[in-house]
């Protein structure tokens, strides 16, 4: 944590259970089975401040690892046909529609994530196969108030931002049934699929 020496307290571990599941919360990427978090025990300043060091650098090596919870999609700045610091180009705004039911959702690539813009539309149920795995998803979704019922009842909607493990799984939730992710995700300004955007420029 830091150059010197330091012996963990149980105020010290109170401290970073506290902050981890608020951390945690805000992602929203997993859903906690705490119902309350403990509050913040009383701490010297300079204790403090190595517990947060300490969340930071948890919060870059656990992704590293795999592990997504602490990861905050951070939300950026369309910049078209740019690259990003990083080389790789910067992702438009993908969008899909279910015009039988008026439904349109928005998506955007995030730091390397497919994710689902808050406000997004989405089907009022599940119509696909009962057995299919993302079914399962798209109950756990609007159990944790992901997808939650638009104001005006007809459909439901997405109430914050999203990351979906693949442009499939996020074209599932939308339709409310299996959907080819890489070819419903669509660039209106350049009429391109995603599938076609992530391949640009690959030999």
């Amino acid at each position: 944590m830091t150059s010197k020496d330091m012996n963990l307290t149980k105020a010290h571990a109170r401290y970073l259970e506290s902050r981890l599941i608020e951390v945690a919360r805000m992602a929203g990427r997993a859903r906690l089975d705490n119902s309350t978090a403990p509050p913040l025990p009383k701490l010297p300043e300079a204790d403090v401040s190595d517990m947060e060091y300490f969340i930071e650098q948890a919060r870059i090596v656990m992704p590293v690892l795999g592990v997504n919870i602490f990861r905050t999609p951070e939300a950026a700045v369309a910049v078209p046909n740019g690259e990003g610091t990083d080389g790789r180009r910067d992702s438009p705004i993908f969008t899909m529609s279910v015009k039988s039911e008026g439904i349109e959702a928005r998506a955007r690539e995030i730091d390397g994530e497919f994710t689902v813009l808050q406000g997004s539309g989405a089907r009022s149920a599940w119509k696909g196969a009962e057995s299919h795995a993302y079914r399962s998803l798209r109950v756990r979704l609007e159990q944790d108030g992901t997808i939650a019922p638009s104001v005006d009842g007809t459909n439901m909607v997405f109430t914050r931002d999203h990351v979906f493990a693949s442009p499939s799984a996020a074209a599932a939730m939308i339709a409310g049934r299996a959907a080819n992710g890489r070819k419903v995700w669509v660039d209106r300004s350049s009429g391109i699929s995603y599938g076609e955007w992530e391949t640009q420029g690959v030999d």
